[in-house]
């Protein structure tokens, strides 16, 4: 594993080049830039700046300067781009020498906004780099750095995801569940016995490996794993809300959670939607800590017992009670898998799954619609922002500046708040901020959430204007990143005049569901504001910091 050159985007041949470009102009769409990246002095990569600003270094490898380090297009050919995620895009990538066909991560630095998303990578390449090789774990290549990216070179999942695949065969039975099912519960015992608590298992982290009927599923996504020793306890809140076990909100926990997830998991494998479910981030969490789990709806009935037997051992509420993957793996519904039965589950399950995947997609794109199209205007209040507080006119702001300037315009945050934020925006910790620096924490304290937002966003989608989204408007919308959707599904998820009004878009992006996984950081930081009042007395009142509201549990 190496370093790679200074390069935005790795180098390619010059029929690559001409290829990406043709392909751009032929786009529809043409993205406005995010000006957010105006003016952004910690990561200028020319010449001059790069003599006097010293470079972002993500992986622990100071031996060598980043501009003599390996380049990644020494060895392997970028191609087109396979997905977009929070922090970076990933490239179909070519080894030039052998012509295998490999996933390539670059990881934006500039999108590495704090101390933690850094250590994130840090260790999700130790991770990686340490499992062992097995089927269902991707396998990780090698690394590469530069100037302005991380790369992950890793082994080519082309298959699609776990519930596209499903609800693209016809037939869908409790067998074909039990399979997932044994695999994703393989993959935690591989984790667990090598002292990796994965803490983010979900569908979307699964991908088949090629379009084949037997092709393997695999773990693909470890950026929130953590290294745990026998016994050690965590607190901080990460994860995605419907997957999330209870004693995570209460901020005490060990490798247990990812059993717990796995069974959220296959509870909607076998039914098609979540067990724990509400309209907002306070409603899940409730949902969770209550422990209700409902088997009678439709299709539970025609469920086999030793089915329901699992899933209820794996949704235990006590840590201490719950199976752990070892045991999830000889349970009699796994270890008779080919014998489970084969009687489709029916196409209302099949539907819900379907539906529960666009729905999240949907949202996740409009939260990158609002992310790509912050006003100009939006720019220069954080320019000003940043002057008023640079009271010295150096061009950093201190922590006492900060401190000063966020009293002056409002700020109720108290000092030991402003003190771990200071802390977690520094990211090169040399006691001050820069303008780059600044610009995160600026974002951080809006958290992007405002109507405002929200209405360009819906204007955005909103092509001809007319104040609802509408049937071929939310299939572009989707075709954009995710190829044809069925008109079925988007007929499904349309109110029922065929169309999206401004107060339907707002209360979807509003609900909580899985869209918020799209910000690591905003899952951290809401959850935690969920979780607090568990965290100090202990009892079972869930208690909202950010709206002042506690429900007994």
């Amino acid at each position: 594993m190496g370093n790679c050159n200074t390069c935005v985007r790795p180098d390619t041949t010059t029929e690559d080049i001409e290829e990406h470009q043709t392909k751009n102009k032929k786009s529809k769409n043409h993205k406005k830039s995010n000006p957010y990246s105006e003016d952004y002095p910690y990561h200028q990569t020319t010449t001059t700046n790069r003599s006097s600003v010293a470079p972002i270094r993500v992986l622990k490898d100071s031996s060598v300067s980043l501009s003599h380090c390996p380049r990644i297009s020494d060895k392997y050919i970028l191609g087109r781009e396979l997905g977009r995620g929070e922090f970076g895009i990933t490239f179909l990538c070519t080894d030039r020498e052998t012509r295998e066909s490999l996933a390539c991560k670059s990881i934006s630095k500039r999108k590495l906004r704090t101390a933690v998303d850094i250590e994130d990578v840090r260790r999700e390449v130790a991770i990686m780099s340490t499992l062992p090789e097995h089927p269902n774990i991707v396998k990780l290549k090698a690394t590469y750095e530069d100037y302005e990216n991380v790369h992950l070179v890793m082994e080519l999942c082309e298959g699609g995801e776990l519930f596209d695949r499903i609800v693209a065969r016809g037939h869908y039975s409790e067998r074909a569940a039990a399979h997932v099912a044994r695999t994703i519960a393989e993959v935690v015992r591989m984790c667990h016995a090598n002292g990796v608590m994965h803490r983010d298992l979900k569908p979307e982290n699964f991908l088949f490996a090629n379009k084949k009927e037997n092709s393997a599923l695999k773990a693909i996504d470890f950026g929130l794993s953590v290294f745990f020793r026998p016994g050690e306890r965590f607190s901080e809140i990460v994860g995605s809300p419907y997957y999330m076990a209870p004693e995570v909100l209460k901020r005490n926990y060990g490798p247990e959670v990812d059993v717990w997830s796995a069974g959220v998991i296959l509870y909607i494998l076998l039914c098609g939607v979540p067990p724990f479910w509400a309209e907002t981030e306070q409603g899940v969490a409730l949902a969770i800590l209550r422990g209700a789990i409902d088997f009678k709806r439709e299709p539970w009935p025609q469920i086999s017992e030793n089915a329901k037997s699992l899933v209820r051992q794996m949704l235990e509420p006590d840590p201490s009670k719950r199976l752990d993957a070892q045991q999830v793996l000889k349970h009699p519904w796994l270890q008779n898998a080919k014998k489970a039965p084969n009687v489709p589950l029916g196409d209302v399950v099949r539907a819900r799954l379907k539906q529960f995947s666009v729905m999240n997609r949907f949202k996740k794109r409009a939260l990158r619609v609002i992310a790509e199209h912050l006003s100009a205007e939006e720019v220069e209040v954080i320019r000003d922002m940043f002057a008023l507080m640079d009271t010295d006119n150096d061009g950093k702001v201190t922590y006492e500046e900060l401190r000063t300037g966020l009293l002056k315009v409002g700020s109720q945050l108290a000092e030991p708040e402003i003190k771990m934020l200071m802390e977690v925006a520094d990211v090169d910790g040399n006691g001050v901020l820069d303008y780059g620096e600044f610009v995160a924490v600026t974002i951080h304290l809006q958290k992007m959430e405002n109507d405002e937002h929200f209405h360009r966003a819906f204007m955005f989608f909103d092509k001809d204007g007319s104040g609802y989204i509408e049937f071929e408007e939310l299939r572009e919308a989707l075709a954009d990143e995710y190829g044809e959707t069925d008109d079925d599904v988007l007929n499904d998820i349309m109110h029922e005049d065929g169309c999206i009004s401004y107060d339907e878009f707002a209360a979807m992006m509003k609900a909580g569901t899985d869209w918020r996984k799209a910000s690591r950081q905003y899952s951290r930081e809401r959850f935690k504001s969920l979780s607090l009042k568990l965290m100090k007395d202990g009892s079972l009142h869930l208690h909202d910091a950010l709206t002042g509201q506690s429900v007994a549990v």
